[in-house]
C-alpha cells in the first residue's frame, strides 16, 4: 500500500537540513530503485523552486511500503530525524487516484 510520509521542519533548521541531505536522498534513491517512490520532494518556505535562505517547511513522501508499521519505521530512521530538522512526521496512508 502507499503511504504519505508528511513531516515539517523546526524554525531555523535549513543548515542541518542541508548537511543532512544527502544521506537523506540516498534512503530515497533507495526506494526508487526498488521501484516504492512515487514522489518526493520539499516544501519551500516561500513560492520559488529556489527558496535559497528562507528554506523549507517540510517534506511530502508518498511510497509504497508492506504496512503502516514498515513506513513509520522508515519515516523514523531518516537522516533528517538524527539531524533535528523535523519537528513532527506524519505517517499516513494514501490512495491514488490520479493520474
Amino acid at each position: 500500500m502507499l503511504y504519505a510520509i508528511i513531516s515539517e521542519d523546526k524554525p531555523d533548521s535549513l543548515q542541518r537540513r542541508l548537511a543532512a541531505r544527502p544521506a537523506h536522498l540516498a534512503r530515497l534513491q533507495q526506494l526508487q530503485n526498488e521501484g516504492r517512490l512515487v514522489l518526493a520532494g520539499p516544501h519551500p518556505a516561500i513560492d520559488s523552486e529556489d527558496p535559497g535562505v528562507a528554506g523549507f517547511t517540510g517534506s511530502l513522501v508518498i511510497a509504497e511500503f508492506d504496512d503502516w508499521h514498515s513506513a513509520q519505521a522508515w519515516a523514523d530512521a531518516d537522516p533528517y530525524i538524527e539531524a533535528d530538522v523535523y519537528a513532527k512526521v506524519t505517517v499516513k496512508p494514501f490512495r491514488k487516484v490520479l493520474p
